[in-house]
C-alpha cells in the first residue's frame, strides 16, 4: 500500500498501472465509512498477492488530486489500467462485493496459486465478509426473528452511516441486549451515532478537556468525545478517551465508561471469526488484546 501525493502520482499510479491494475482509495481521516473500507482494501491487496496495487489518497491533504478525480463523495475507489480509469465505486462496500469488482479486472491467479485455492469464491477464510445488505433484507423479510441476520444488518447500516435505518432495524432485538454482548455493543454504537450530531465538535470538546483536565465535568466531555469517535468508527481513539476516564474514576457514571469500553472491544472483534482448528488457540487481534490488558490493569490497580 502506497500513499500517493502530487509528487509521486505519476510514478506510483499512472506508470505503475501500465504493469498492474492500480486501485486508488480516495479517503479522509474524518470519514467513518472510509476508515471501515481502508482495512478491507489493505487485506485484499495482501490476499491477491500482487495482482493489483493499492494506492491511498488523503483528499484533505491532496486536494489537487481529489479534484483531478472529480471527487464528490467519499470513500471513492477508482481502478486504473494503462494510465486510465476503467471502473470504480463509491461507498464502503462489503468485502464480497469488492472481490467481485476486483475479479472483473485483475489478472487470474498464477496456476500454482489456483491449484492451492479452495474451490469456492476465493473468500479469505480468516475474516469472512458480512452478507450484503440486500440479502440480509431478504432474510429478515422472510424471518424477522432471525437475530443473527439482524445483527449483521444493523452493523452494515451503521458502517455505512445510515443511522435512522439502523435504529429501526435494531428496535426488534433491543430487549435482548443484556443477554447478548453483540446486541449490547451495537446498541452502544447506535446511541453514539444518534448522539454525535448534537454534540460539540471534536475541537470544542478537546479544548474543554484541555482547559479542565482535572475537573469532574471534563469526564463528561471525554465521554462525549469518545461517542464522537465511536460514531466515526475511530475505535482506538474512543478507547483512549474512556481509559482516561477510568484511570480517574473506575466506576464513573454507574460504570458507563467501562461498559462502553468493553462494547467497543466487542465491535472490534469480527462477528464471524472462524473457529480455530482442533487444539489451536483462537486467533485474536493484537490491538484488541492490548486494550483488554490495559483495561484490566486500570480497573484492578
Amino acid at each position: 500500500m502506497i500513499d500517493a501525493t502530487v509528487a509521486n502520482f505519476e510514478t506510483e499510479v499512472v506508470e505503475a498501472s501500465n504493469t498492474v491494475p492500480v486501485l486508488v482509495d480516495l479517503w479522509a481521516p474524518w470519514c467513518g465509512p472510509c476508515r471501515a473500507l481502508g482495512p478491507i482494501l489493505e487485506k485484499l491487496e495482501v490476499a491477491y498477492e500482487g495482482r493489483f496495487k493499492l494506492v491511498k489518497i488523503n483528499t484533505e491533504e491532496e486536494q489537487e488530486l481529489a479534484a483531478a478525480f472529480g471527487v464528490r463523495s467519499i470513500p471513492m475507489v477508482m481502478l486504473l489500467k494503462d494510465g486510465q480509469p476503467v471502473d470504480g465505486f463509491v461507498g464502503a462496500l462489503p468485502e464480497g462485493q469488492i472481490r467481485e469488482f476486483l475479479d472483473k479486472h485483475v489478472p487470474d491467479a498464477a496456476p500454482d496459486q489456483a491449484d492451492d485455492a479452495e474451490p469456492s469464491d476465493a473468500e479469505d477464510p480468516s475474516a469472512p465478509a458480512l452478507p450484503p445488505l440486500e440479502k440480509l433484507q431478504q432474510d429478515l423479510a422472510t424471518n424477522p426473528a432471525n437475530d443473527a441476520a439482524r445483527k449483521d444488518y444493523v452493523e452494515l447500516l451503521l458502517k455505512d452511516g445510515r443511522t435512522a435505518e439502523a435504529a429501526m432495524a435494531f428496535e426488534p432485538m433491543a430487549g435482548k441486549a443484556l443477554a447478548d454482548a453483540r446486541i449490547q455493543a451495537l446498541g452502544d454504537w447506535l446511541a453514539a451515532a444518534q448522539a454525535a450530531p448534537g454534540l460539540p465538535t471534536v475541537a470544542a470538546l478537546q479544548a474543554s478537556i484541555a482547559a479542565n483536565k482535572r475537573d469532574f465535568d471534563a469526564r463528561y466531555a471525554r465521554y462525549a468525545l469518545a461517542q464522537r469517535h465511536m460514531a466515526s468508527q475511530q475505535w482506538t481513539a474512543a478507547l483512549d478517551e474512556l481509559l482516561d476516564i477510568l484511570m480517574r474514576d473506575k466506576t464513573w457514571s454507574e460504570d458507563r465508561a467501562r461498559k462502553t469500553f468493553v462494547n467497543i472491544l466487542e465491535l472490534m472483534t469480527p462477528a464471524h471469526a472462524p473457529k480455530p482448528a482442533a487444539g489451536q488457540p483462537p486467533v485474536t487481534d493484537p490491538t484488541v488484546e492490548s486494550y483488554r490488558r490495559r483495561l484490566s490493569m486500570t480497573v484492578l490497580s
